[in-house]
């Protein structure tokens, strides 16, 4: 019964999303205040059913419903409690409904939260969200139906994919969907800005939050996932340039610019266009990686394998909004007044410029990533684009982004001197110079680009800090006033100096796994040792072991320091039941200098083991690089500024003539 209901309320949110779109849409066309003032509820009672029905999936997921398909083909009865929650989402039709669920969320909350957003343009952004709803829900009721029922039930069902079952992938999709699908409020913002023909400093007021939110998710999203990959798939290293990962990477990098971009919009009412296309651009590429994992063009670690037919619905989906949107662009964007104009070297001239070399690096991303898909669909021949293009594209137009990042806020609007702004930043450029032949001679012997990237990530902390200083005057003022300043700063100005020094923190610890990794391979007996960088690593032997769904073999290994023992860790092979499909765990011992990465390999004669040693300098920099680029996000939105939207003028008091 519980499946049924969750289907009947699938049905019943499509229903209502036709609703949203529709009345809404029309009563805004017609300015009919009642019908526009439907779209909040409509809004509200689609998430409603979609949660609905998402709980009614969950719940047959915990009871191990096998009569329904979805629940047999990605569950098993022996799974732990938290791997059958997060099966619901491990596979192409659970992960489609919480993907509506998040779409449906975001539009609710734009009708919970948007109580000072102009009653025409709130009533087109919620008809703009059911449009895309009605999309998807119907994609999910015809070709990925969750609940469709198997007669008779199965006993047993078959699994999920082992290495899919990990606390990370638990927390890791339903994240990275609150990213990128959440950039469908900026999607919407823009459409329904475009329909209305206004483009103006409240208009960008109200969008960067919403956008800010989304950015904030993907962050985290693609964060726990490069980490996942780290510690789970055995391969030792966080970033490979998988088609899926630049999937979220290039939304990610678009929304970086959205959010600068709205920044000249709010400030100085300018480049209104650009950032209009920016805000359809983020979400048509979200749409597009929605089609690369599902597609079944591709096959990776992180893609759902399907029916191509499927791909061709979304393909179709992906036509209808990415080309409706830049029609409707070429359309509409002509008549938006243009705004203020300002010199090239300015804070405007600089944001622009942080612009281009976004966009630029994301579209060399996009071509790499898509190049081989088309090629081989036109010629049929296959090739691979690796990380060899992506350093020598990618790389090339970061570094100068980089470099610019801490010169671009000590800018004034509108007309700046540039040398002026650079010279207050003395001090951060003496620290990274500092840090480069620290680098250069704690590792002479290279990568000589090795240390102009230390000193780049400290040259961006440096600055932020610095920046701070001269906010609040530390060194000029008493310290009870500077304290003042300090905790007077608003949240916006705290998140970008957090965000920024975060991005250098991450730059150091990608240089230093980049540049300096020692990894060995050799096979070892138990109670041979091995040197991986100042630590021995000594073999103890391995033993079986058995979980929860899967048999293991357990080897343990004694880490020492300067003769001393510091640790023990141990690195398994394990192979999961039903499927018997084999996994490896790795061991990993965290240093301040660096982790060393320990994975127990295949068996050798003479029982012995072939194992991987790695050494990864600094790695643990680049999660909490992110965590700082997160932190800052958080730092911004709860701005005060942006918690109340743009407000709303006061009315003139009447004053009543003197009797």
């Amino acid at each position: 019964m519980i499946p049924e209901i969750g289907q009947f309320a699938l049905i019943l949110a499509f229903v209502t999303a036709i609703y949203q779109f529709s009345v809404p849409m029309y009563g805004a066309w017609r300015g009919d205040g009642r019908l526009m003032a439907v779209a909040p509820a409509a809004a509200l009672l689609q998430f409603g059913l979609i949660a609905l029905s998402f709980a009614c999936l969950t719940m047959s997921y915990i009871a191990s419903d096998f009569s329904v398909q979805n629940v047999f083909q990605n569950s098993h009865s022996d799974k732990p409690l938290i791997y059958k929650i997060s099966g619901v989402w491990g596979n192409h039709e659970g992960s489609m409904l919480l993907w509506v669920m998040v779409l449906a969320l975001f539009g609710s909350a734009v009708a919970a939260f948007g109580g000072n957003l102009p009653p025409s343009l709130k009533a087109r952004v919620i008809a703009v969200q059911g449009s895309i709803s009605i999309a998807f829900l119907s994609f999910i009721l015809l070709t990925s139906n969750p609940f469709n029922r198997l007669d008779p039930a199965p006993i047993e069902g078959q699994g999920l994919n082992p290495i899919l079952q990990d606390p990370a992938l638990a927390i890791h999709p339903p994240l990275l969907y609150c990213g990128y699908v959440g950039l469908s409020i900026a999607f919407s913002f823009a459409v329904a800005a475009l329909i209305e023909g206004k483009v103006d400093a409240a208009w960008a007021r109200w969008v960067r939050p919403w956008t800010l939110a989304a950015w904030m998710c993907l962050t985290a999203g693609i964060m726990l996932g490069s980490w996942w990959a780290y510690y789970e798939l055995g391969w030792g290293g966080w970033w490979f340039w998988d088609p899926v990962e630049n999937a979220s990477f290039m939304p990610w990098l678009i929304a970086t610019a959205l959010l600068h971009s709205a920044i000249v919009v709010e400030k100085r009412n300018a480049l209104k266009v650009w950032t209009i296309l920016l805000a359809i651009l983020a979400f048509s590429l979200s749409l597009v990686g929605t089609f690369l994992v599902r597609s079944g063009v591709l096959t990776s670690v992180h893609a759902f394998a399907v029916d191509p037919a499927r791909g061709v619905y979304v393909l179709g989906i992906l036509c209808v909004f990415i080309g409706g949107a830049l029609a409707l662009y070429a359309w509409r964007a002509p008549t938006i007044k243009t705004g203020g104009l300002f010199a090239p070297i300015s804070r405007e001239g600089a944001l622009v410029v942080n612009n281009l070399l976004l966009t630029a690096a994301c579209a060399a991303v996009f071509i790499g990533t898509l190049y081989p898909l088309v090629l081989e669909s036109i010629t049929g021949d296959k090739i691979s684009v690796g990380p060899p293009y992506f350093n020598l594209t990618f790389g090339p137009l970061i570094l100068p982004l980089l470099l610019l990042v801490p010169i671009g806020p000590l800018m004034s609007w509108k007309r700046a001197d540039m040398w002026a702004a650079a010279q207050r930043l003395w001090a951060a450029a003496l620290i990274a110079i500092v840090v480069g032949v620290a680098a250069m001679a704690w590792q002479w012997r290279g990568p000589w680009l090795a240390p102009f990237g230390a000193a780049l990530g400290a040259w961006l902390i440096a600055a932020s800090v610095q920046e701070m200083v001269a906010r609040t005057k530390f060194t000029s003022v008493p310290f009870n006033v500077a304290w003042a300043r300090l905790k007077g700063l608003p949240g916006a100005a705290w998140g970008m100096m957090i965000a920024h020094a975060g991005v250098g923190v991450m730059v150091i610890g990608v240089v230093g796994i980049t540049a300096w990794k020692q990894e060995i391979v050799t096979v070892m007996k138990p109670g041979d040792v091995m040197q991986v960088g100042s630590r021995s690593v000594t073999f103890l032997g391995e033993s079986p072991i058995s979980g929860p769904n899967y048999s293991a073999d357990r080897g343990r290994f004694s880490i020492s320091s300067g003769g001393v023992e510091v640790s023990e860790i141990w690195s398994e092979k394990r192979v999961f039941k039903p499927s018997n499909q084999p996994t490896t765990e790795v061991g990993i011992e965290p240093f301040i200098d660096g982790d060393l990465y320990v994975v127990l390999g295949d068996r050798a004669p003479d029982n012995a083991r072939t194992i991987r040693f790695y050494f990864h300098p600094l790695v643990w920099m680049i999660w909490l690089g992110t965590a700082l680029m997160f932190l800052g996000g958080c730092c911004s939105l709860f701005d005060r500024r942006y918690r109340v939207g743009a407000p709303k003028k006061a009315k003139t008091p009447i004053i009543q003539p003197a009797e």
